[in-house]
């Protein structure tokens, strides 16, 4: 297995695309976008639904090579302050087929 880190992103479904591209700017291999999660955070309950009004989030989950978080880290702290969101990263473990 090769160390990694992992990358959950949660932000509101209509700026995703936007992470999803700055992802690809910084040659991250690939990515897996869930829409309609629902939470509670500092902007109050979030709902999986179109139904309810509220936008709903997605989440954005990637990896990373250690040696390339801090760059899109900081470039992702852009966006994140300017759009909401947040985004967990952890040490994980990549196994590729």
């Amino acid at each position: 297995m090769k160390p990694v880190k992992r990358l959950e992103i949660v932000i509101d479904a209509p700026y995703s695309e936007r992470i999803t591209g700055l992802l690809e700017e910084h040659d991250v291999e690939g990515w897996t976008l869930m829409r309609g999660a629902a939470g509670h955070g500092e902007r109050g309950d979030r709902f999986g639904d179109e139904i309810t009004g509220v936008s709903n989030n997605h989440v954005i989950i990637s990896t990373c090579a250690p040696e390339r978080l801090d760059d899109l880290l900081a470039d992702l702290r852009r966006l994140l302050e300017q759009y909401g969101g947040v985004c967990l990263v952890s040490d994980a473990g990549f196994l590729r087929h």
